[in-house]
């Protein structure tokens, strides 16, 4: 994006950030957010908006032309939890050029949309000189919906001056989303990573739809505006504009399931913020409860019924991509011990799932195993037994053994069973929703083509480069596109509450099935 190569490799994320912001700083500057939170046709800032990003300067858009509105459809509509998944959701979406006066319509029902709220515009701008989208201006809009009422489905529209979801010819726009329950029932939630813009990417995007879920991980790489992955500023292949395609490919799903996103390696992207995420927080409005969003907008955590979900970071302690380790200090590991305290103290929480990029344990022969996840979270996720860890990074599917320690407590067959507080933690990783696949050094082995082998030769990524290893843990590899399904089933004091884990290829097949077990409270 504009760092030469030799500079490129010795720069940190925000040594990048403050090269490309000097050498394309010959037009007006404004001083803000990395993301630029104004009012789409002026340019102006919204009164009381409430996503701030780092603290970085960047350039001002070209001043855009007054559009008619009425010929200006929304697209991308995605949506996310806020902190509270009961009563919080998030409503986002984009518009191509710039409009006046967003808001969205909610309601009980799609005849009375008579509750309307002001949007937030956020406009990211990517100057003449960074990537192939040089000169392109991208306008994100969100709305933050509060005193919602639990396991309630309501109805939307998003609109803007001169296109009115209301209008009965605009009816057909309208979605639904569904809050979260205010007590425990069964459930559904979907996961995957590595996703992009492709048909098996749009495949996965409707059989995950069919399986009707309450929400959906992804585990990082979204859509891959950096196709190259390293933080690097020096990649020339950056094109903004993929996430246009990737907002309209997903808005089948993400406009009626909560789209709560990890950020990966393909997500730092130099130009708009030193930690690399200014873009990602134009983009997306997640819960802001974790431990220091001025550095990790990514890392979170929300409840659903019986179920804490936690989102993580791994490019803070990456020893494979270093951009940014060591962003957070320290403080994000301190912070996830503190939650994963709090939620295994909880009354009302059964299970905990950890979702982000970088994979625990995973045999792939492109990234393997990252040993910044095993020396800083891996010990953590035992001591606090946590119930499933889902990955992305590698482009397969790949689910282990129960692991303490580095070492498998316990077998686990296709179909068997796991039971956390006493025996260990399952990972699975879940990189095939759309992006080209990646290789095993070991055969295929899935439901109906088992084919177990004693030992699989592998690598983790440590501290100075790969280091080999011969593994015993890789149960299940399947290469080909996928994701994941699991569906919570609770159960009163002291009997078994279960995740019931599937993999489930792009044709639908079921590749995979395990269940975790832990006794209800």
């Amino acid at each position: 994006m504009g760092v030469p190569q030799h500079l490129a490799e010795r720069m940190s994320m925000a040594e990048q950030h403050e090269y490309l912001r000097a050498r394309f700083s010959r037009r007006t500057m404004i001083r803000g957010g990395a993301v630029t939170l104004g009012a789409v046709a002026g340019g102006a800032f919204v009164p009381g908006a409430t996503a701030q990003a780092t603290v970085p300067t960047q350039l001002t858009a070209p001043a855009a032309e007054a559009v008619d509105g009425a010929l200006v459809a929304p697209f991308g509509r995605h949506l996310a939890y806020g902190n509270d998944p009961r009563t919080q959701m998030t409503i986002s979406w984009q518009v191509p050029v710039a409009v006046k006066k967003p808001f969205v319509r909610i309601g009980a029902h799609p005849w009375d949309l008579s509750r309307r709220i002001e949007a937030e515009v956020r406009t990211l701008y990517t100057p003449a000189g960074v990537g192939a989208s040089g000169d392109h201006t991208q306008y994100y809009v969100h709305a933050e919906l509060t005193h919602l009422r639990p396991g309630r489905t309501y109805y939307y529209g998003v609109g803007h001056q001169g296109f009115d979801p209301a209008a009965p010819h605009l009816l057909g726009t309208l979605g639904t989303f569904t809050t979260a329950p205010a007590h425990k029932r069964p459930f559904t939630f979907t996961a995957f990573g590595d996703q992009g813009v492709s048909y098996h990417a749009l495949a996965n995007d409707s059989l995950i739809l069919g399986q009707n879920p309450a929400f959906h991980l992804h585990a990082g790489d979204i859509a891959y505006g950096d196709p190259a992955g390293q933080g690097k500023a020096s990649d020339t292949g950056f094109d903004s504009r993929t996430w246009d395609q990737f907002l309209a490919q997903t808005e089948s799903v993400a406009k009626s399931v909560p789209w709560m996103v990890s950020y990966g390696n393909h997500d730092m992207e130099a130009w708009y913020s030193p930690n690399g995420y200014g873009g990602e927080e134009a983009r997306f409005t997640l819960p802001d409860n974790g431990p220091d969003k001025k550095h990790l907008p990514g890392v979170y955590s929300f409840v659903h019924g019986n179920t804490a979900v936690i989102s993580l970071d791994p490019n803070d302690i990456s020893f494979e991509i270093p951009a940014n380790l060591g962003l957070s200090g320290g403080t994000q590991t301190k912070w996830l011990e503190a939650q994963l305290k709090r939620f295994r103290a909880a009354e009302d929480i059964d299970f905990i799932v950890a979702f982000f990029h970088h994979c625990a344990y995973c045999t792939s022969t492109a990234h393997a195993s990252e040993g910044g996840v095993r020396e800083e979270w891996v010990p953590l996720f035992e001591k606090y037994t946590v119930d499933l860890v889902i990955n992305g990074h590698n482009h397969q599917y790949e689910r282990t053994d129960v692991i303490k320690a580095g070492a498998v407590t316990k077998k686990l067959p296709i179909g068997g069973t796991a039971y956390p507080e006493s025996e260990g933690v399952v990972y699975v990783t879940a990189g095939a929703a759309g992006r080209s696949l990646y290789a095993f050094s070991a055969p295929d082995s899935y439901e109906g083509h088992e084919h177990e082998v004693d030992s699989v030769a592998s690598f983790v990524n440590v501290e100075g480069g790969k280091q080999n290893e011969t593994v015993t843990w890789s149960r299940v590899r399947y290469l080909d596109y996928s994701f994941l399904r699991v569906d919570v089933n609770p159960a009163p004091k002291g009997r078994y509450a279960t995740l019931k884990v599937q993999g489930i290829a792009e044709t639908g097949d079921r590749i995979d099935h395990f269940t975790v077990a832990r006794r209800a409270k």
